[in-house]
């Protein structure tokens, strides 16, 4: 019988999904490691995990073929070497937070095309100032936005941008979702920077990724143009993006991510009224998306029992 492991820390939506598992698959045995002890001993033997492995403890895996990771973007040290090496399948629940993130995207392009957070910091002091939006308008209609990451969630995003009649052009080593956006390589992002009124960016943190959003690629943008991060923090150095902000280099930005979480108290940012802050909620409260996660744990589970091939297979070198 093959046995599947959900590893600490465990939380009630896992206590749920092993009861579910189990009442949808007798087959399988599902086991709840309480703690890293235990883990490590319930590891030897399993066929599938949920969670994540440690470098200490993978050597002493058996039989693990298939690790399911709780995170599109998991936290650092999730991916390592060792792990790139084994020959586990690692799947991730990329497309479940596809159009909550999405949304949250179409939130910030939309208040910062009209200029909304002038109008809320003249709110928040009490005065009716009709010249408080210190930048005109951007028309939607006539507007560019370049998606760097053309996932679930930047295919959503462009379908939803498109809808407002903008031209999207999109970003991406290996585009596997259809979107009505022109598509270009990585090796052309930096050509393509100085073409959008916005620039979103929704990728993953990885060795290539991180801190990719500098001084060099703002200076590279229009002084119009707007900075939307909704991927990972790390992507962007917050201080670059703060002396192109006060330098005005770019017109504003919408940021739910930041590469140190909490943004600190006093951070520059918080006092930037062309800024718009959301602390990493992007898909906070969303009420559907446990079941969605759940959907692909039971999918790859009916999978591991076929002998099927997994599905949202990660390349474990790239990290996603």
């Amino acid at each position: 019988m093959p046995k599947y492991v959900m590893l600490p820390p465990i939380d009630d939506d896992m206590r749920a999904w092993a009861g579910r598992l189990r009442e949808a698959l007798p087959e399988l045995d599902v086991v709840i490691a309480e703690d890293d002890a235990a883990a490590a001993r319930e590891l030897i033997d399993a066929d599938a995990a949920y969670g994540g492995v440690p470098p200490d403890v993978l050597p002493t895996v058996e039989r693990l073929r298939l690790l399911q990771n709780p995170y599109a973007g998991p936290p650092p040290g999730y991916y390592y070497p060792a792990l790139a090496d084994h020959p586990v399948t690692v799947s991730n629940p990329r497309g479940i937070y596809s159009d909550h993130i999405a949304h949250h995207i179409m939130m910030f392009i939309l208040a910062l095309s009209r200029g909304l957070p002038y109008w809320s910091a003249a709110q928040a002091r009490g005065r009716w100032d009709p010249a408080a939006r210190k930048r005109g308008y951007v028309d939607l209609a006539a507007s560019t936005v370049l998606i760097v990451g053309v996932g679930g969630i930047g295919a959503e995003t462009a379908r939803l941008c498109a809808a407002f009649g903008s031209r999207v052009v999109g970003v991406d080593p290996r585009p596997e979702r259809d979107a009505p956006a022109e598509i270009a390589p990585p090796a052309e992002l930096d050509e393509r920077l100085p073409e959008a009124d916005f620039v979103v960016t929704t990728v993953p943190h990885t060795p290539e990724t991180e801190g990719m959003w500098n001084a060099r690629r703002f200076r590279a943008m229009k002084r119009s143009a707007y900075f939307i991060n909704i991927g990972r923090g790390m992507t962007t150095r917050l201080d670059d993006l703060v002396a192109a902000l006060e330098a005005g280099e770019i017109a504003g930005a919408g940021l739910d991510v930041f590469e140190t979480e909490p943004l600190p108290a006093g951070h520059p940012l918080w006092r930037m009224e062309n800024v718009l802050i959301t602390p990493h909620v992007a898909v906070a409260d969303a009420e559907n998306i446990p079941e969605r996660r759940f959907e692909i744990i039971l999918e790859n589970a009916r999978r591991l029992i076929d002998g099927r091939e997994f599905v949202n297979v990660v390349d474990k070198a790239k990290w996603y």
